[in-house]
């Protein structure tokens, strides 16, 4: 399993390749001696610093990745790491470099390059550390648990920023003086709403036979229902470290009992980069002549926008704006009741918008603000969330991926007003599908059928 740490592995080893060839290229332009324009001799230590740095970074990686109190401790592993790139250049300079390094040259960029990665490392510490102080962009955690490990899991938390958590609290049924205990296991669905969680960590002995197992699936049920994201972390570290392929959280062993396709971090991008390509695409050859037209028809049609904002639930049960063309006539019912087939606020242009899809073509740029994906389960609005999640056994589960502009749900006609509970159902059962056993090629077909299949254009409108 991959988890958020390996996403900062390869952000952290990219940033640092790019602050290298920047070094590089700097020193060549203003040393006098040396020409830019010399490319066999710049190509040559390019690849001779980027060679030398992937070994130094994959040496120290996870090592380097995780802070303990301060800012000083990056600079300790950051001059640590680049003692060792130093090292491993100079190696590969003596015994594989066709003619000797020119040692002035290699001192310059390197000097050049931990002073760049110094300011820049403090600048993205800053940074992270002031929105997490005002909870922009971050993870609700809370730990289960009061004991050792999972006072390892709040230090890793509080001196990581980068990992976009917020310790919340512990939640435990020992009775200590703690202002950061929140409640009792017991009160887990309760401590859950009222914090707004995301993510739970649960330190478990996995030595404790019928009970630990017990405790394990009421705290997974719980999860599932509010679609919140949970961890197993064991007490029983060392025995666990070596016998099992399993994520990591600093030096802790992670078991994640709701593993899904995109929780890999190269599945996520690879549907990322379909993501904004596929999106750019739509944006340049149909929205850029289709938006002004549609601008003059809905206004002649009707008063009001011509764009329709909704908010509605999104990955990690976060709320966004939803774009459409407006279709309705503007009414303050809008966020509230869902749209009938012969409902009177829809104007004429607006049931053509309606049944030929063209409404939800602006919410490509919610795919390429990163709100939205091009497939996922279809976003709904708050109150159909609040509703719905009552009503439906694990129905927020659908938000532990992006929402789509189509999804596996509306290929198979399963959209469109719903009467009843059991309609909704369907969907959620459909989507639960499309979660579980993702993959990249089950995407394409899903835009396929979109465009092409009967069942998809079924409900329209």
């Amino acid at each position: 399993m991959r988890s958020r740490e390996t996403e900062l592995l390869i952000f952290f080893l990219v940033i640092d390749l790019l602050m290298l060839q920047a070094a590089i290229l700097f020193v060549a332009w203003v040393d006098l001696s040396i020409s830019v324009r010399d490319i066999r001799f710049i190509s040559t230590y390019l690849l001779h610093g980027n060679l030398s740095w992937i070994i130094a970074y994959l040496t120290f990686s996870k090592k380097n990745l995780y802070l303990r109190d301060s800012f000083v401790n990056r600079v300790v592993r950051i001059t640590k790491r680049q003692l060792v790139f130093m090292a491993v250049a100079a190696l590969i300079a003596a015994t594989l470099l066709p003619y000797n390094l020119a040692r002035r040259f290699f001192l310059e960029y390197a000097l050049l390059f931990y002073t760049e990665k110094i300011v820049l490392y403090f600048i993205i510490y800053r940074f992270l550390k002031y929105k997490r102080s005002k909870n922009l962009n971050t993870v609700q955690a809370a730990v289960i648990g009061y004991n050792e490990t999972s006072h390892v899991i709040r230090q890793i938390i509080d001196s990581n920023p980068g990992l976009g958590y917020n310790f919340s609290g512990f939640i435990s049924s020992k009775e200590v003086a703690d202002e950061q205990i929140l409640g009792r296991p017991d009160q887990l669905e309760e401590l859950i709403d009222k914090h707004q969680l995301n993510i739970i960590f649960y330190t478990i002995s996995f030595f404790n036979g019928d009970d630990a197992e017990s405790k394990g699936k009421k705290v997974l049920k719980v999860c599932n229902s509010k679609g919140v994201r949970l961890r197993f972390i064991p007490k029983n570290q060392q025995w666990f470290r070596n016998r099992m392929n399993m994520e990591s959280f600093g030096n802790l062993v992670v078991i994640d009992p709701q593993e899904i396709p995109l929780d890999n971090v190269s599945s996520r991008i690879q549907k990322r980069l379909f993501d904004i390509i596929f999106s750019l695409l739509v944006t340049v050859f149909i929205l850029s002549w289709l938006i002004p037209l549609m601008s003059i028809l809905i206004k002649l049609n009707s008063k009001g926008p011509v764009f329709f904002l909704q908010k509605r639930t999104g990955i990690d049960n976060k709320t966004f704006n939803c774009l459409k063309f407006r279709s309705m006539k503007v009414n303050s019912k809008a966020d509230t009741h869902q749209a009938t087939s012969e409902d009177k606020r829809i104007t004429k242009l607006g049931r053509f918008l309606r049944q030929s899809n063209i409404d939800e073509l602006p919410q490509f740029l919610n795919v390429l603000t990163g709100s939205m994906s091009v497939v996922g389960p279809r976003p709904h609005m708050l109150k159909h969330t609040e509703e719905y999640s009552k009503l439906i056994d694990q129905y927020l589960i659908r938000h532990y991926v992006k929402p789509g502009i189509t999804g596996w749900a509306q290929v198979k006609g399963y959209r469109g007003e719903t009467k009843h509970v059991s309609a909704m159902e369907k969907r959620v059962k459909a989507d639960m599908e499309y979660i579980q056993n993702w993959t990249f090629s089950w995407d394409l077909r899903i835009i396929w059928l979109t465009v092409f299949s009967r069942h998809s254009w079924r409900n329209a409108g």
